[in-house]
């Protein structure tokens, strides 16, 4: 067993040794591939947040149930009671017909003329807050739809209804990105193929020497398996450095339009877990790469 990891911690350096004897062709492939893996990560940041944006907006949206004209105080609070025991409601508040009336003369400037009317022309309303994981576009509109069922609601209206449009939005973003990383992941593999395809070019000689004295094809194909994991990896840290300079450089801008419309938002870039998939991802992007081309092109060379 230890003389098992002794070869393979050999065949490490050497792969190491090889990317420091050429390091202007490895610090462009390494920077091929982490500006490749950066896009989709930055283009996921930005869904990520933009949905955590949406999800605070999301905690102050409301649903107001407006009621019938001839519904009774204690028929609506008897009706507030039945909402607020839902699971999806986080609390309620009910305002009456006649304070509805008070409130719309305070605010309106119009209360000489609404002394005129004999009846109050404002229903009752309830206002309702959903918990947060009941506030998706589908879950709001089936609630919405539920309400307006009921006899005694005339309305229930979803006064962030604009939401849904983002969500759609960001679905398609979420399409997008995953599109886009298909296409750089395969952008990857070529870059790492291509240069592992030349490092066996260039050791023709030394593999046809190798294979005369009897080497196997998977000690062979070792070396340029750990080169293009290792490719991979520095690739992925080069990405996660791109991506943490961008969001760096665009902290305070965000903070600073954030703070216009009054919200308290922070951006969120790499977390450890992030990181660590971008690290593995890369490292079995350059394995993959590796071992399909040293799968095509070794084959082909035989000793004379």
């Amino acid at each position: 067993m230890s003389d098992y990891l002794v070869r393979h911690a050999q065949v490490f350096l050497s792969s190491v040794g090889q990317l420091v004897r050429s390091p202007g062709s490895s610090l462009l492939t390494v920077l091929a591939i982490g500006i490749t893996l950066a896009l989709p990560t930055l283009l996921y940041l930005l869904v990520e947040n933009v949905q955590n944006v949406t999800r605070t907006w999301q905690g102050r949206a409301q649903i107001s149930v407006f009621l019938q004209l001839d519904t009774t105080n204690e028929a609506a609070r008897a009706l507030q009671d039945v909402l607020a025991a839902r699971p999806e409601i986080e609390s309620s508040r009910l305002i009456t017909a006649q304070q509805a009336l008070e409130e719309f003369k305070n605010q309106s400037g119009f209360g000489a003329a609404m002394d005129i009317l004999s009846d109050n022309p404002l229903p009752a309303s309830i206002l309702l807050h959903l918990k947060t994981g009941h506030d998706q576009p589908e879950l709001i509109e089936n609630l919405v739809r539920e309400l307006e069922a009921n006899p005694e609601v005339d309305l229930a209206q979803w006064d962030m209804a604009w939401i849904k449009r983002l969500h759609i939005i960001l679905r398609l973003v979420q399409r997008s990105v995953l599109i886009l990383a298909a296409l750089l992941v395969l952008a990857v593999i070529i870059i790492i193929s291509n240069t592992i395809r030349l490092a066996i070019m260039n050791r023709r000689d030394e593999i046809e020497i190798m294979k005369l004295i009897g080497a196997t094809d998977s000690f062979i194909r070792r070396p340029f398996l750990y080169g293009g994991v290792l490719q991979g990896l520095l690739g992925a840290l080069c990405a996660g450095a791109i991506v943490s300079a961008c969001v760096g450089l665009l902290q305070d801008p965000i903070g600073e339009l954030v703070s216009l419309y009054h919200g308290d938002f922070s951006t969120t870039g790499l977390d450890p877990r992030s990181f660590f998939t971008l690290l593995l991802a890369g490292s079995a992007l350059g394995w993959l790469a590796a071992r399909a081309a040293v799968g095509r092109y070794l084959g082909q060379i035989e000793p004379a």
